[in-house]
């Protein structure tokens, strides 16, 4: 049970309320939004951009609008299930399931692209604001342009430590609590890339390697390259990363359940043990159980 620290992920929908806008075109756009009134919104955008062209609110509009204008939704045939909206496909003959109808989002890129460039130059003009980043950030992952996403991430990261976790966020209001916010979010990105394949591992190094570089003691990331190498089968690389995380956190029922599971694999089973006595004295009921299964077959 190889398991990553889990924080609240950061939901961010792509909507009239993803963002909010300029004073003076907040209520127009939202209506028009509602509405879905692409004509109204594309005419409104372009007087808002004549009349404020470094409006922030404006930039972080037309990315809204292009995104959408991007959007195509489809069904498909698959074997796993996406979400409990999908529908449930059986064998007229044994009953058992066969597969699921998962709606997904294709998107068209000469509209995305548009609204890249527009969200660029926002970033660009207000490299604090932390809502254009993640907003970049969260379309980059569901369109699964992980090279692009982990890129933006590492780059938030390095501006992070740059201002001091000093981010704004939308109409320019400051964040409560922000460092706390955005490793929390940051681990949430992380979660996307582990759930999506092992080709995505690297990545998800990287962004752990660029965490530490500027949170060091960060242990959640510590978690995260130990397991892209236990994943990987390289169990002395991922030793090292598991007991510093341990160090700052000798509690963490999660870094515990890794070095278990990292000795465990090495067939150290003294040392998992070990590890997985920790692990029922600080965990949960439930990782209380599951640590002493694993006891038990070992011994």
């Amino acid at each position: 049970m190889i398991q990553i620290k889990r924080a609240a992920l950061l939901t961010l929908f792509i909507s009239a309320a993803l963002f909010s806008y300029g004073q003076d075109y907040h209520s127009q756009f939202r209506t028009l939004a509602e509405k879905k009134d692409t004509a109204g919104q594309y005419s409104l955008l372009k007087k808002w951009e004549t009349a404020k062209p470094k409006d922030p609110e404006m930039f972080i509009g037309w990315y809204n609008y292009y995104v959408h204008k991007s959007m195509n939704e489809f069904v498909s045939l698959e074997k796993t299930q996406k979400d409990d909206q999908s529908l449930e496909l059986h064998d007229t003959g044994t009953g058992k399931t066969v597969g699921y109808m998962n709606d997904n989002i294709r998107y068209a890129e000469k509209y995305l692209s548009k609204g890249f460039a527009y969200i660029d130059k926002g970033i660009q003009l207000y490299p604090d604001r932390l809502d254009m980043r993640f907003g970049k950030i969260y379309i980059l992952g569901q369109s699964e342009n992980f090279p692009g996403f982990a890129k933006c991430i590492k780059e938030a990261i390095g501006r992070s430590a740059a201002i001091k976790n000093k981010w704004m966020w939308e109409e320019g209001n400051a964040l409560v609590d922000p460092e706390k916010y955005f490793l929390d979010a940051i681990q949430g990105y992380q979660m996307t890339l582990y759930n999506s394949g092992n080709e995505q591992l690297p990545l998800m190094r990287e962004v752990a390697e660029t965490t530490l570089k500027y949170y060091p003691n960060h242990v959640e990331s510590l978690s995260d390259i130990a397991i892209t190498y236990l994943i990987g089968g390289d169990y002395d690389k991922a030793l090292p990363f598991l007991l510093k995380a341990e160090h700052i956190d000798p509690k963490d029922p999660i870094v515990l359940n890794n070095i278990a599971e990292a000795y465990s694999r090495k067939k150290d089973n003294t040392n998992a043990i070990i590890y997985y006595q920790k692990m029922i004295k600080y965990g949960t009921p439930d990782d209380k159980a599951y640590a002493e299964d694993k006891i038990k077959k070992m011994k």
